[in-house]
């Protein structure tokens, strides 16, 4: 059986050249993706620009703007970048089915049997590389043994000598052991490797089989997924490389800083296991149909259909699903296709919901040279819950519904938005203001429920229809007060008289909310019928932050 193989794939700055692939005009600029902990907003993750402007990420952004004052920068936005990882997840899919997601920013890729597919791991990793570059994103690559070693060897080798050298490093020597310098084999000074020693290329970052220790002594301790504290308490220790960590006396280390840092260890160097849990693939829910003759007709699309439908069904129910999205892949055999699609008001196995949808659907399709394939599929699904009844009563409610054919408002919202699309249809529902604009909440009939818990009827009635108000110019008032109902007024240019009124309904409005329109203060609302027949809804606001006055808010029928 072939060692076990494992390739890490790491994107450095996968939050910026996302960014980047939506918006192109950032490419030639600094950008940085900042991430706000507590009262501290530092960099995430750097463009290539930004890099090259001396930028580094985890600096605090005020330095950051300090060194570069045209720093572009956006919000980090987590959910979306682990969307886009999982993307590059299902390309990733093309080297082996075995992946996992390394969040934030990595994938690790079992790779075992696969690498002579593709000439060699090299060439593999050369592939990566080279898809993405097309791509636009930056890539750094490991292969070794085990998770822990190909997961360093792609973020930590070739850094060259220089990666850990700070003011207090050790490895920087003083003049007065120089001298030892020697002693150091001469290919590590930069002299030529002798043949047969098999090092560490920094552009293939690949760990010969069962040479992970090897591959990771030279590398910093954070190359082990240590925390950063544990980190720092090593350096101060003076242990520095992976090599250094390793030669310690186990039982100290693990007394000390845990056993985490033991498992690290093992896991790195292949003592201890670290399996690859690959992401479960989505269900898809699609079935096909093959005819051994091209058709064009609309009865017998019909008939394909009626075949398909009910496999669909059993792909459905068996995991308690229901289509509320559909798509019909019609395939003509000259090599070009068709999709029609439709949505459900509720979701649904039934063939003998889905077929009076699709059907109508047909009247659109072209079939050209001829159709020789038929693909339907679900796109969208939801679970369909089974009822519990709580005793017999519920029972025999839940038999009458049924009876009834309680799907009957459903398929005609579905039907009707066959022809118009779903999100054209609309139902109201009660909205929990005593406001008149906020009564009523206008919803997507497809997307919700009937209402069931209308409140009351108000004791005054409602005009029919609504609009935001409009100025009324009173022409004459019967007493001195402006507040009293005007004899005759102008309103849409036009001069009306008024033949009866009842009223006032006074409306506060909501104190706790700043509403816009509400600054006028309180209102007192007057049913006024004109001497034209007309039916109007006036009201007289006493005045708040804006000046009040005679308004019309709606009209009777």
């Amino acid at each position: 059986m072939p060692n076990r193989r494992i390739l890490s794939l790491w994107f450095p700055r996968l939050a910026a050249e996302r960014l980047i692939r939506v918006e192109p005009a950032l490419a030639d600029a600094p950008l940085a993706v900042v991430r706000e902990s507590g009262n501290v907003v530092s960099l995430a993750s750097l463009s290539v620009a930004a890099s090259a402007a001396g930028l580094r990420p985890g600096q605090p952004l005020r330095d950051a703007q300090a060194v570069c004052p045209d720093l572009v920068t956006r919000l980090e936005r987590p959910a979306v970048e682990a969307g886009f990882l999982t993307v590059l997840r299902r390309w990733a899919g093309k080297f082996s089915p075995w992946i996992s997601e390394a969040p934030p920013d990595g994938l690790v890729v079992d790779i075992s049997g696969c690498a002579h597919l593709f000439g060699g791991e090299a060439e593999l990793m050369e592939e990566a590389e080279a898809d993405c570059a097309r791509l636009g994103l930056t890539l750094c690559a490991g292969v070794a043994d085990t998770v822990g070693a190909a997961w360093a060897l792609a973020r930590f080798a070739g850094q060259g000598p220089g990666a850990l050298r700070s003011g207090d490093a050790i490895d920087q020597e003083a003049y007065a052991t120089r001298a030892r310098a020697v002693k150091r084999r001469h290919w590590e000074r930069g002299g030529p490797v002798p043949a047969g020693v098999d090092t560490l290329a920094p552009k293939g970052r690949i760990a010969a089989p069962g040479q992970a220790r090897e591959a990771l002594a030279p590398l910093p301790i954070a190359a082990l997924r240590l925390p950063a504290r544990t980190a720092q308490q090593l350096a101060r220790l003076g242990l520095r490389r992976v090599g250094e960590l390793a030669d310690q006396p186990r039982a100290a280390l693990a007394r000390r800083f845990g056993a985490d840092l033991v498992l690290r260890l093992d896991q790195a160097f292949g003592t201890a296991p670290e399996p690859v849990s690959p992401a479960r693939p989505e269900p898809r829910f699609a079935v096909r149909l093959t005819l051994p003759e091209p058709i064009g007709l609309e009865a017998d699309l019909a008939a394909g259909i009626d075949r398909l439908l009910p496999a669909l069904e059993t792909r459905l129910k068996a995991r308690g699903m229901g289509a509320r999205q559909l798509r019909l892949h019609l395939l003509r055999c000259d090599h070009s296709s068709q999709v029609l699609e439709l949505g459900l008001a509720r979701p649904s196995a039934d063939p003998d919901r889905l077929r009076p949808l699709l059907r109508m659907k047909l009247a659109e399709a072209e079939a050209g040279d001829g159709i020789d394939a038929i693909r339907l599929v679900a796109t969208v699904t939801e679970p369909i819950h089974a009822t519990q009844h709580r005793g017999h009563a519920g029972a025999s409610a839940d038999a009458g519904a049924r009876l009834q054919n309680d799907t009957a408002l459903d398929d005609l919202i579905g039907r009707l938005g066959a022809r118009i699309g779903l999100e054209q249809i609309h139902r109201l529902h009660p909205g929990d203001s005593h406001l008149p604009e906020k009564g009523t909440q206008l919803r997507a009939a497809a997307w919700s429920p009937p209402a069931t818990d209308w409140p009351e009827r108000p004791a005054a009635s409602r005009p029919l229809t609504l609009f935001l108000p409009e100025f009324v110019t009173p022409s004459g008032t019967p007493g001195a007060t402006p507040a009293a109902l005007p004899l005759e007024f102008r309103w849409r240019r036009r001069r009306f008289a008024t033949a009866s009124a009842t009223g006032p309904e006074r409306i506060a409005p909501e104190w706790w909310l700043d509403e816009q329109a509400w600054r006028s203060g309180q209102r007192d609302y007057w049913q006024v019928e004109t001497a034209c027949g007309a039916r109007l809804w006036l009201f007289y606001a006493h005045g708040g932050t804006v000046t009040g006055g005679w308004f019309c808010h709606g009209s009777f029928a």
